[in-house]
């Protein structure tokens, strides 16, 4: 399943980057807990791309993408965690934020 980004006023870069975060989350090999039940990487991603084309007339930028589509469940509030080998867990929301950061640092330094 391929990802699709789209939004009201999403631009290349901006969607660049919302599909850098999805492949991260899918290759990562971390498991995603959402309301305590684990999911892998695709089971993650396919998640979070239907939250996404729920908000997507909200979203603008991919710090917009990351609150709204990857942080916490909208029913019970609760933050999704991030578990990786050997790692501490840490919410999602963190974990996707600094690879943002990398992922931009990354982009600056090619161009």
């Amino acid at each position: 399943m391929s990802p699709v980004v789209y939004g009201a006023d999403i631009n290349k870069q901006t969607s660049d980057e919302i599909q850098h975060l999805l492949k991260y989350v899918g290759d990562s090999g971390c498991k995603y807990e959402r309301n305590g039940e684990f999911h892998q990487g695709q089971e993650a991603v396919e998640h979070i791309q239907k939250k996404y084309d729920y908000f997507a007339d909200d979203i603008e930028t991919a710090e917009d993408f990351i609150e709204k589509s990857a942080t916490q469940s909208l029913i019970s509030k609760k933050k999704y965690m991030i578990h990786c080998p050997n790692q501490d867990a840490v919410p999602s929301g963190e974990w996707l934020l600094e690879e943002l950061d990398r992922y931009r640092e990354q982009q600056s330094s090619q161009n």
